[in-house]
């Protein structure tokens, strides 16, 4: 069973907090929360998520990936994300569509299989890739094997 009544928090590094308020909350429609001007918190999909300025990115820098390939794309490590229905990601990848930089263009995988899903990778402005997915039946198929 899944424990939809635990939620995670994350903290990461970005290059401007202005600019990552921008795209967190115009963007993605993430509801802004407490901040200064060294840190944003914002409430990603109901878990709280917060943008730490790092100056060490300097204001052009961005966040530095390893690539690992899985079915045949790129996929950036670290990235972190959130798993949806498939009706809420389908409204959120025609809504991305010319907003973000994506890294893995929106599709499905796994189709007809156990465990299919559509997931769809893209990068904040300071170069965090993020990973949204989207599940018919979370619970029956999120850990399926």
């Amino acid at each position: 069973m899944i424990n939809t009544s635990t939620l995670f928090h994350l903290a990461f590094a970005v290059r401007d907090i202005q600019e990552s308020r921008e795209f967190y909350t115009q963007i993605l429609k993430c509801e802004e929360g407490r901040f200064t001007d060294e840190w944003l918190d914002l409430n990603f999909f109901g878990h709280q998520i917060v943008c730490h300025l790092d100056e060490s990115l300097g204001k052009d820098g961005r966040i530095k990936h390893l690539i690992n390939p899985v079915d045949e794309h790129p996929v950036p490590i670290p990235h972190f994300g959130v798993v949806l229905t498939m009706e809420q990601w389908q409204e959120l990848a025609k809504h991305l569509t010319d907003k973000v930089e994506f890294a893995i263009e929106p599709y499905i995988r796994f189709k007809g299989e156990v465990g299919e899903q559509a997931t769809m990778f893209f990068y904040d402005p300071s170069g965090n890739a993020l990973e949204i997915k989207g599940f018919k039946n979370i619970e029956t198929e999120l850990f399926a094997s």
